[in-house]
């Protein structure tokens, strides 16, 4: 025969609602933390200039400046458009996923602006962009 306690006997229970909770506040803690490791403040300095420094852009971009006057600059040597076609032909076949960034002045006539982008697609390449400068001046 099978006598039981006068106690009651109390199951063991794992509360899962505090772990929610620590999972939660510990999630949101991660969040904000890399949010703010993302954003670099910094004091704004006038730095310095060398006589000697370059900017550090990768050897196969190509860089095209158009002035107010529809001549056409090739990393900062005038350039005709025929020649500009041929070097462009020349550098798309030897690799086709070459970016061509396009700068003009901002008295640039549109018309200017894009024969230049015709001559680009003419020579088979896709990947163009337009440089700007952005409002803030940075």
């Amino acid at each position: 025969m099978k006598i039981g306690s006068p106690v009651p006997r109390r199951r063991a229970r794992i509360e899962i609602i505090p772990l929610i909770d620590i999972m939660f506040f510990l999630l949101a803690s991660f969040m904000m933390v890399s949010l703010q490791m993302q954003k670099m403040q910094t004091i704004k300095v006038n730095l310095p200039t060398a006589t000697q420094g370059r900017p550090d852009l990768p050897p196969e971009m190509i860089n095209l400046a158009v002035k107010p006057s529809g001549d056409v600059y090739l990393e900062k040597a005038l350039i005709s458009l025929e020649k500009l076609n041929n070097v462009l032909t020349n550098r798309f076949h030897s690799n086709t996923n070459i970016p061509v960034y396009i700068s003009g002045d901002g008295d640039t006539p549109h018309r200017e602006m894009i024969r230049v982008l015709d001559f680009v697609r003419r020579a088979g390449i896709q990947k163009i962009a337009f440089a700007v400068k952005s409002a803030d001046g940075k």
